[in-house]
């Protein structure tokens, strides 16, 4: 077959364009179609064995209830002995459901849902591809975010450089939020307040964008661009570490593929790690310094503006929520730490 753009007369240009209506006519009538029927069997399955798994879920939710009404019933001690083996046999077979339906059509929560609608949000092949872009877009928008307030702190002092800055946050932190739920309905243990911690943080960057310059703004202003610089090296710190800890902690088969690095000191963080800490209470202690700072502001002779408590309020619950987050790992992992038994020296 000559090539299109060397035709020469519209006789030629015919019999080329015959020899494509064939190929199309014959790629319909035989790729096509096989693909088309491998799809309609690829979903008549999917559905298949979403119903199976479904039902098999209703079989466990009722070998749960009624396993639990022999536990308040006279046991004997082998009899609680066999009691606790058929919890355990109940919580494996939990966890080999769950990840049948990881492979299955993964429904949108409530966020997704008013964001994108009720679609499937399920990545199937594509998991470990999207999260890895996940991570990379984290650490990109990362350094973006110290690159912008160096500039912000000791270059542009303008009022709409600031409003860019402040879109950007509102924008990143409303993109992580969304990929996050999607990574979350794929098998990522995202859960608790670190969900929270995202909202709050889109609401944050919200009031400052609002925020109308004056006075006020310009008092609080270095601090914040001061916190936000200090808040991305802590971020970068724990990107380094917690992307190797994660890497180690798959090899040993403790952690899962999909679990995915995000900010805060987390229970599988705690091997090898004590230098992490100490930063992070630094940028808590930032946050409560903001909130009292705000609340300071919030009583100026010049200060008409709702952003600056409601900003102190954002605040003092990020503290609230991330010092507490942090005390109850800690806690948790001291008390386990101690709970071992020590084996006598030989």
């Amino acid at each position: 077959m000559a090539a299109i753009a060397q035709i020469s007369s519209l006789q030629e240009w015919e019999e080329e364009w015959q020899h494509l209506e064939e190929e199309t006519r014959t790629f319909k009538q035989t790729k096509f179609q096989d693909y088309q029927q491998k799809l309609d069997e690829f979903h008549s399955s999917q559905k298949s064995c979403a119903s199976a798994v479904n039902q098999q879920k209703r079989k466990l939710r009722d070998f749960q209830e009624s396993l639990q009404r022999f536990k308040d019933g006279p046991l004997s001690g082998d009899q609680k002995a066999h009691f606790v083996k058929l919890q355990t046999k109940i919580s494996d077979l939990e966890r080999k459901i769950k990840d049948f339906e990881l492979s299955l059509p993964s429904q949108a929560g409530l966020f997704l849902k008013l964001c994108l609608g009720n679609i499937n949000v399920s990545l199937y092949n594509s998991k470990m591809a999207y999260k890895d872009d996940y991570e990379k877009f984290k650490l990109k928008m990362t350094v973006i975010s110290m690159v912008f307030t160096i500039l912000n702190l000791y270059i542009f002092n303008y009022r709409i450089a600031d409003a860019l800055f402040h879109a950007m946050l509102l924008w990143y932190y409303s993109t992580l939020t969304l990929q996050e739920h999607i990574l979350m309905a794929n098998g990522s243990r995202i859960k608790g307040w670190w969900v929270m911690h995202h909202y709050l943080s889109i609401i944050l960057s919200g009031f400052l964008l609002i925020w109308p310059d004056g006075r006020v703004y310009q008092l609080f202003r270095g601090q914040f661009f001061y916190f936000s610089l200090y808040l991305s090296f802590v971020q970068l710190l724990q990107f380094r570490y917690q992307s190797r800890a994660l890497y180690r902690l798959r090899s040993l088969g403790v952690s899962k593929n999909m679990d995915v690095t995000r900010e805060g000191f987390h229970s599988w963080m705690w091997r090898g790690l004590g230098f992490i800490i100490p930063f992070l209470i630094v940028g808590y202690l930032f946050q409560l310094f903001n909130a009292y700072t705000l609340y300071r502001l919030s009583f100026h002779p010049y200060c008409s503006e709702w952003q600056v408590l409601g900003l102190s309020v954002v605040f003092f619950t990020l503290f609230a929520g991330n010092m507490t987050t942090l005390l109850f790992v800690v806690r948790q992992k001291f008390i386990k730490a101690v709970s071992v038994p020590q084996l006598p020296c030989s």
